[in-house]
């Protein structure tokens, strides 16, 4: 290992070193951020997890009155329009607070997992308006508390949600020999049986037909969404009797029930292709886009031994020698690279002079549009054709407009960069996820969104911050002799701060 063990660790398993912060010094400090990050609650959904299904259950009753509502189009349209932008809002307000969360935590590890079991269990906020609500919640509380305990428990908690259910839309899926099929004259829906074989648990090429996506879709049929209360149900009335064989095994009967497909996801679990894929998955999200195949050897051995333990899974991959070498053979995705240069430049007392601006600017007021676009009330109208001369802005209006660009700014380094450099917060382009390849991260267009976002972070909260002793808190001893010679020669501070975020180090892990 050519860096330091703390340095590696920090860069290549975390979000980089923020100063002040010590790193984690052993393998036992990176497992143990994973135990205790079950039990910490993150900062999203806003307003915590009961009162977000309280906001869907709310949003779905205000849905439904537009629907059944009596009177024009227009004004069902202006309603729905409403509607529309305060789960933006939110949406937003969440999107914002994911970020900070990674950019506040000292467990990168726990943070870094948590970004790529979300990943490898993708849905998008984009399928209906209720997801912008739904799709926070579903991160917050049916992927990070089970990240350190056993991929089958994973497993359930992510299919059963009611994200993947209208996301893959198993929701519309109904058997097509049921009792409610026939009465409705509608059938299966294979989405999310072909994506639990092909993306979730064996993997693609992994030896399993069409007949068995059709026939896991057939297991999974009953398992949907109730509508009115968007929780989970089970229904016997739509799910197609019989049994249905996957892989070699039959499950359900002639009764079917809520165990036929929670006993076939116990078993894709524990797969031997399902070790080996998501051992790789991890492996190559963490260590290089081609990882040693004796490295997936030894964590699928620690899946096998421990029935899918995931901590054990991770340990493996910790313990194999290429975890700890050929450091900058990942590249930085946008969110890693955005989360780890607002950690670097996060200095100050509690928690960060960084933290304190995104936090306090994620939100624009909502009357700002208006108060531009609107003249004032007290205005004198004109006369005789003479146009009236502007008063000057009032203090109140000052204020809102420095606050206004405040929030264009911290929007500017937050959000609004994740969507410039392809990878905007729950968005995912399709099922699959966001890619892991080098080449689709580091590229011209890529390099210059990153330029352009590290001059205006270094602009922005650099201003009292000497480039030399930043490269070395930031960078410690994965800084190369080439980007200290430049960094130390820079004209000014925000320029020296920009060469350190631009470098290759940087960019790499």
């Amino acid at each position: 290992m050519s860096l330091s063990f703390p340095t590696m660790a920090a860069i290549r398993f975390g979000y980089g070193l923020r100063p002040g912060e010590t790193p984690p010094q052993t393998k036992d400090d990176l497992i143990g951020q994973v135990m205790r990050g079950a039990d910490i609650v993150p900062g999203f959904p806003v307003g915590g997890v009961e009162a977000r299904h309280t906001a869907i259950l709310d949003l779905q009753d205000r849905l439904r009155q537009i629907r059944q509502a009596d009177g024009d189009d227009l004004a069902r349209r202006q309603q729905r329009r409403l509607l529309q932008r305060r789960a933006q809002m939110l949406f937003q307000m969440d999107a914002n607070a994911r970020l900070m969360q990674s950019v506040l935590s000292p467990d990168g590890f726990n943070e870094r997992l948590a970004t790529f079991w979300t990943n490898h269990f993708s849905t998008s906020a984009n399928k209906s308006l209720p997801m912008r609500l739904i799709v926070p919640l579903y991160e917050a509380e049916a992927i990070r508390p089970y990240i350190s305990g056993k991929f089958a428990t994973l497993l359930r908690s992510a299919t059963e949600h009611p994200s993947m259910l209208i996301y893959l839309d198993q929701a519309q899926s109904l058997g097509p020999d049921s009792k409610g099929g026939m009465r409705r004259n509608k059938g299966l829906n294979e989405n999310l049986g072909r994506e639990l074989l092909e993306l979730h648990t064996l993997g693609a090429g992994s030896g399993y037909t069409q007949a068995d996506v059709r026939s896991a879709a057939m297991v999974l049929t009953g398992l949907t969404v109730e509508q009115q209360e968007m929780e989970t149900a089970f229904r016997p009335q739509i799910s197609e009797p019989g049994e249905h064989e996957v892989l070699g095994v039959s499950y359900g009967g002639a009764k079917r029930t809520r165990k036929d497909y929670l006993a076939m996801l116990d078993d894709l679990a524990v797969n031997p292709k399902t070790a080996e894929h998501i051992s790789r998955k991890l492996a190559v999200h963490f260590i290089s886009d081609q990882p040693p195949q004796e490295m997936i050897q030894a964590m699928s051995e620690a899946w096998k031994k421990t029935d899918g333990e995931l901590p054990a899974v991770y340990r493996a991959m910790l313990d194999h020698p290429a975890a700890w070498r050929d450091e900058g053979a990942k590249a930085r995705q946008p969110f890693d690279y955005i989360v780890t240069g607002l950690r670097a430049l996060n200095s100050g007392a509690d928690a960060g002079d960084v933290a304190a601006f995104m936090q306090a600017y994620q939100q624009d007021d909502t009357d700002s549009d208006d108060m531009m676009a609107t003249p004032k009330k007290d205005a004198a109208p004109a006369t005789d054709g003479q146009a009236m001369m502007q008063a000057p802005p009032s203090p109140d209006d000052e204020a809102r407009m420095k606050r206004r660009k405040a929030f264009q700014m911290a929007r500017a380094l937050g959000q609004g960069a994740l969507r410039r450099m392809g990878q905007p917060t729950w968005l995912p382009p399709s099922p699959a996820g966001f890619e892991e390849n080098f080449s689709v991260w580091i590229t011209a267009s890529q390099l210059s969104e990153r330029l352009s976002w590290a001059r205006r972070a270094s602009a922005q909260f650099g201003r009292d911050v000497d480039p030399r002793e930043f490269l070395k808190a930031t960078l410690a001893d994965a800084a190369r002799d080439e980007t200290i010679r430049v960094v130390s020669q820079a004209p000014n501070r925000t320029s020296g701060l920009t060469l350190v975020l631009a470098s290759p180090e940087f960019n790499r892990r």
